[in-house]
């Protein structure tokens, strides 16, 4: 189960992409996604979202 990112909720830190170890989250127009196809639901990316906009889907 892949996490996902709240794009309303998102500042485009940056902070969620820094910390993925498996380098699956992209920026697009100021806001981040998650590639769910490789994304390994780690939950690092969670945990450093200042804003929680991020959940496991």
């Amino acid at each position: 189960m892949a996490h996902k990112i709240d794009a309303e909720k998102c500042l485009g830190c940056g902070a969620c992409s820094e910390e993925c170890p498996v380098s699956c989250i992209s920026e697009k127009d100021g806001k981040y996604a998650v590639n769910a196809d490789e994304c390994i639901d780690c939950g690092a990316c969670e945990g450093a979202c200042p804003v929680e906009a991020i959940a496991a889907e």
